[in-house]
């Protein structure tokens, strides 16, 4: 099979590479450093970093498949499937995090006002 990917000018971006980035979208700069997508550390700027992480969610996977080399598209499909797992992972745990916080709260305000 011919590589079609990496810095192969011209090469076809399979459906695979079109679709929405979780792992882009969620860890925006860390993404761009692991698949060589440099314009994601836009993603470190103020007010700009929201913007960003929409641009990479939807864009990130074709500047992924053009920026990198991949074995093929199951290679890119799977390596993907982690960064939104890990990105996932990651939101889940702050959002776990923020429950019990906010539960502490409560129950510290509550027993301070009783």
């Amino acid at each position: 099979m011919k590589d079609t990917t990496g810095d192969v000018k011209g090469a076809a971006v399979p459906a695979a590479a079109k679709r929405w980035e979780w792992g882009a979208f969620l860890l925006t700069w860390i993404w761009g450093l692991g698949n060589r997508t440099y314009i994601a550390l836009l993603a470190l700027l103020p007010v700009v970093n929201i913007v960003m992480a929409v641009i990479l969610g939807i864009k990130g996977g074709q500047w992924a498949w053009k920026n990198r080399r991949w074995e093929g598209v199951e290679q890119f499909t799977r390596v993907q499937g982690l960064w939104t797992a890990f990105g996932l992972g990651l939101l889940a745990g702050c959002l776990l995090e923020l429950a019990i916080v906010i539960a502490l709260l409560i129950i510290t305000f509550n027993n301070v006002f009783m």
